[in-house]
């Protein structure tokens, strides 16, 4: 399906076009890792459950990201939504990815 097909189907809200779209990515034509990246983007912007960031997290890596590049998708989106919206999903995206910021910053007591 062209791409313009596409968008008409998301402007006028076809029930049946959403119904496929959530199902899964069948009609995304991103690569997987490239596609698990968006969604954990997306994922920050909406605040979303912390259990969300292990699946979205596990994807990407399964997908091929390395931890870094995860963390950079964290960093890039920043000008988008907002500090807020990042410094909420550190924590949950850095245990996700195995590492417990509270701990650490209890650990080490400083930044710096």
């Amino acid at each position: 399906m062209d791409y313009t097909e596409v968008l008409r189907r998301l402007a006028v809200s076809d029930e049946r076009f959403a119904d496929a779209c959530a199902l899964g990515p069948t009609l995304v034509q991103l690569d997987p890792k490239t596609l698990a990246l968006v969604r954990l983007a997306a994922l920050i912007a909406v605040g979303g459950a912390v259990p969300s960031y292990g699946a979205e997290t596990n994807s990407a890596v399964s997908a091929g990201a390395s931890p870094a590049e995860i963390v950079d998708v964290l960093v890039g989106v920043v000008s988008v939504v907002g500090l807020p919206s990042v410094v909420a999903a550190a924590p949950s995206l850095a245990l996700a990815l195995g590492y417990d910021v509270d701990d650490a910053l209890e650990n080490d007591g400083d930044l710096d």
